[in-house]
């Protein structure tokens, strides 16, 4: 199907996925429910040929050069130090006709990753879903709420992402292929180590309430949402909840207070449980000291006095 510039957007088109990862199957079903065609995928492990079977039936599994070759829109689904590497083999195979949409879905890369297939012809997009993906029935439901990231190479381009990223269900953002790392970078500080600080946290938590409980009281063990979950799921929560609605503002504790005693006890009492928490909560706790400008000895005594000289114009988010 031809892309021209007064039709941006065909209401049908025939897609094609490389690979049935979490991502590629969850953006195949939702195309699909946007009308579009999905005639064939490539999946090579057995749970990415369930995902295929399962989330996409209608699908046809067959290898990678073959979906490109009879796809109109063909989506690159495959983890970031994969695409270069899959992008130069179409290119060697001749694989994807000149006028062929080709939108992957890495956070990391912009279009210049597929600069080799643009080269060719095909029409270049990045389509990330600022989301995580477990390979669940959920990331049906948490696609259709998503933001993408999209950078395209002109406005048709972008004409044509925006369109799809709508018909997904997503609210479609612009990001600059020059700033694509730094868009990475920052979604990732803020999900995949917000996971690791909750298991963290959990960890200390769980040790912290070993032993005999009340009567009724489930023990608390090693398995996931237990007792442990429970206590810091609503605070965590409501941390989440004010940060994104107040910002800053939200930070409340012993370091925002300056409190030198209580953080000086905490950092004991995790090295003594675990002495990687303790580095991880003395990592977190010096850079929320910097953002608060809270009482200069706290900084001593989480980064040995190195940031004790800075003045309030260096401190970022100080308070007034």
């Amino acid at each position: 199907m031809a892309v021209s510039g007064s039709d941006p957007a065909p209401a049908r088109l025939t897609v094609g996925i490389v690979s049935a990862g979490r991502v590629g199957s969850a953006i195949g079903s939702a195309l699909e429910r946007a009308g579009h065609i999905v005639f064939g995928v490539s999946a090579i492990s057995d749970a990415s040929r369930h995902r295929a079977a399962t989330r996409l039936p209608d699908s046809q599994i067959l290898p990678a050069e073959r979906v490109a070759a009879r796809s109109e829109l063909l989506i690159l689904a495959v983890p970031d130090t994969e695409l270069a590497g899959l992008v130069a083999g179409l290119v060697a195979a001749n694989a994807v006709r000149p006028g062929t949409i080709v939108a992957h879905t890495s956070g990391a890369n912009g279009i210049g990753v597929l600069a080799p297939l643009a080269d060719r012809g095909a029409l270049p997009l990045a389509i990330h879903p600022a989301m995580t993906f477990t390979g669940h029935d959920e990331d049906l439901a948490r696609l259709g709420n998503a933001c993408f990231g999209i950078t395209a190479a002109d406005e048709i381009g972008y004409a044509i992402a925006q369109s799809l990223v709508i018909e997904m269900g997503g609210e479609p953002v612009r990001v600059a292929e020059e700033h694509r790392t730094l868009y990475h970078a920052a979604l990732a500080h803020g999900s995949n180590h917000l996971v690791t600080l909750i298991v963290d946290a959990l960890a200390a938590l769980r040790a912290a309430l070993a032993g005999p409980g009340l009567l009724g009281q489930q023990v608390v063990d090693d398995e996931p949402n237990g007792l442990a979950e429970r206590m810091l799921a609503p605070l965590a929560s409501a941390a989440l909840d004010n940060a994104l609605r107040r910002g800053q503002s939200a930070l409340t504790g012993p370091v925002a207070r300056g409190d030198v005693e209580t953080v000086s006890a905490h950092l004991d009492a995790l090295a003594a449980a675990d002495p990687r928490l303790a580095a991880g909560y003395r990592a977190l706790s010096l850079r929320t000291a910097q953002r608060a400008w809270t009482n200069p000895a706290i900084i001593d005594v989480l980064d040995d006095g190195r940031l004790h000289g800075q003045g309030p114009d260096q401190a970022e988010g100080r308070h007034g």
